[in-house]
C-alpha cells in the first residue's frame, strides 16, 4: 500500500479552542501552512469532539479531494443495538463531507473494546466498506500490550497497517512496550503509523539544558519516531502555527539521529525516571466520566511541571484558580470509582496518582 511521500501527519485532536469550541479561521491557517508545504495527511476520529467537522470546513470543502489523505477511526465503545458499525461510519463520512476514508481505523483495540468489534460486527462491516471503496486501506490503533498485538494479527491478516504509541520514553516502558509492539508489527509486515511522538506534548517541554546545541525537543522526538524501521507516517496533534512551522521543518529535510542526539535521549530517559514523572498524554479520555468532574490531565500537568521546574506558584496557582472558580473538581474529591483508570490507554493508577498530587497541589499553600 501507498502512504504519502512526507512522513508528517497532522492529528486533528488537539486543535486550537475557545471555550471548548474548535476555533475555525485559526484551524484553516494551520491548514493551509501544512499544505502548503507538500503535506496531505490528516488524521481524526469519531471521538474527538468538533474533529471530524471542522476537516470537512477546513479541509473537505476547499481542497480537491486528491490533493489529501484522510483517515478517521471506529470506536466500538460507543456502539449499541440501537447505533450499529454502519451507523457511525456514516455519520463520519457525512460529518466530514467525504465520500471515502484513505485510512480507516477499528480504534484503540485493548481487550474490552476488541469484544465489542465482535460484539457489534465491526470487521464484518468495514470488510464490506472496504469491497464498496469506501475505505481504502484498513487498519487499527492500539494502546495494548505485546501478546495481544499478536493475537489480533494472527486473527486478522486483512489488515493494512497499525497506529502504534511510540516515542523514546515509552520504548522500554512497561505500560507502553512500545519497542516489542514495534518488533510485532514488522514480523507480521505491517507498516505502522505513529501516534503520540512527543507523549501527548510531555516530550515538547524538554529542558533546553538536556537537549544537543540547536536541536528542540520537538524536532528530537519527531526525528527519533520517523528514523524508526517500518514507519511510514508520524502524526503530530498541531494546536498553533509555530507548531505546524517547526514540525515542517523538522520533516523537510533529514531525520537522521546523530550520537549526539541519541546521548541526549538517554539524558532525558533518566531524568524523567529519576524524576517520577506522570507519564500522561492527555488525551483526556479519562474525563467525561468522571463523577467529580475533575481535570485528571490538568492535574498531572501541573505536578509535573512542578517537578521539572521546581517549586514555583504558577502551576498550583492555576490549577486551585479553577478549583476555587468551580470549574474543576478537586483532586482530593476523588471517590475511587476507577472509571478513569478503566478508560485511560496508558494504563496509569489514576486513582493512587491523584491521592499523590492533591498532597501537592491542595495541601500546598498557594503562592
Amino acid at each position: 500500500m501507498d502512504f504519502p511521500e512526507k512522513k508528517l501527519g497532522f492529528g486533528l485532536m488537539r486543535l486550537p479552542k475557545k471555550d471548548d469550541r474548535i476555533l475555525l479561521d485559526e484551524t484553516i491557517e494551520l491548514v493551509d501552512e501544512f499544505m502548503a508545504s507538500g503535506f496531505t495527511y490528516f488524521d481524526t476520529a469519531y471521538v474527538y469532539a468538533g474533529s471530524e467537522e471542522i476537516m470537512k470546513k477546513a479541509i473537505t470543502e476547499r481542497y480537491p479531494r486528491d490533493r489529501f489523505t484522510a483517515a478517521s477511526k471506529m470506536a466500538p465503545w460507543k456502539l449499541s443495538s440501537s447505533f450499529s458499525a454502519l451507523d457511525m461510519f456514516n455519520e463520519s463520512l457525512e460529518r466530514t463531507g467525504l465520500e471515502y476514508f484513505d485510512y480507516y481505523l477499528l480504534h484503540n483495540l485493548q481487550d474490552t473494546h476488541l469484544a465489542q468489534c465482535g460484539k457489534y460486527g465491526c470487521w464484518d462491516v468495514v470488510h464490506e466498506l472496504k469491497a464498496e471503496g469506501k475505505i481504502r486501506h484498513l487498519g487499527f490503533s492500539f494502546h495494548g500490550d505485546p501478546p495481544l498485538l499478536r493475537r489480533i494479527l494472527e486473527e486478522h491478516d486483512e489488515v493494512e497497517f497499525i497506529q502504534l504509541q511510540v516515542n523514546y520514553l515509552d520504548m522500554d516502558s512497561p505500560f507502553v512496550r512500545a519497542d516489542e509492539n514495534l518488533r510485532i508489527a514488522k514480523e507480521f509486515g505491517k507498516p505502522v503509523i505513529v501516534m503520540e511522538p512527543v507523549k501527548g506534548g510531555l516530550l515538547s517541554s524538554v529542558s533546553s539544558t538536556l537537549l544537543p546545541p540547536g536541536v528542540s525537543a520537538p524536532d528530537l522526538a519527531l526525528r527519533y519516531a520517523a528514523s524508526l524501521d517500518g514507519v511510514k507516517v508520524v502524526l503530530s496533534g498541531m494546536s498553533n502555527l509555530e507548531q505546524v512551522k517547526e514540525n515542517i521543518k523538522t520533516f523537510s529535510s533529514a531525520q537522521v539521529l546523530t550520537d549526539e542526539d541519541m546521548k541526549a535521549i538517554e539524558a532525558i530517559r533518566k531524568f524523567y525516571r529519576e524524576g517520577s514523572m506522570i507519564q500522561c498524554t492527555a488525551c483526556r479520555y479519562c474525563t467525561s466520566g468522571c463523577p467529580k468532574h475533575i481535570d485528571i490531565p490538568l492535574v498531572f500537568r501541573a505536578v509535573n511541571d512542578l517537578r521539572a521546574i521546581g517549586e514555583h506558584g504558577r502551576p498550583r496557582n492555576y490549577y486551585l484558580d479553577l478549583v476555587e472558580a468551580g470549574r474543576i473538581g478537586r483532586a482530593s474529591e476523588c471517590i475511587k470509582c476507577r472509571k478513569c483508570e478503566a478508560a485511560c490507554p496508558q494504563h496509569l493508577p489514576i486513582t493512587d496518582l491523584l491521592k499523590e498530587c492533591s498532597a501537592i497541589l491542595d495541601d500546598g499553600a498557594k503562592a
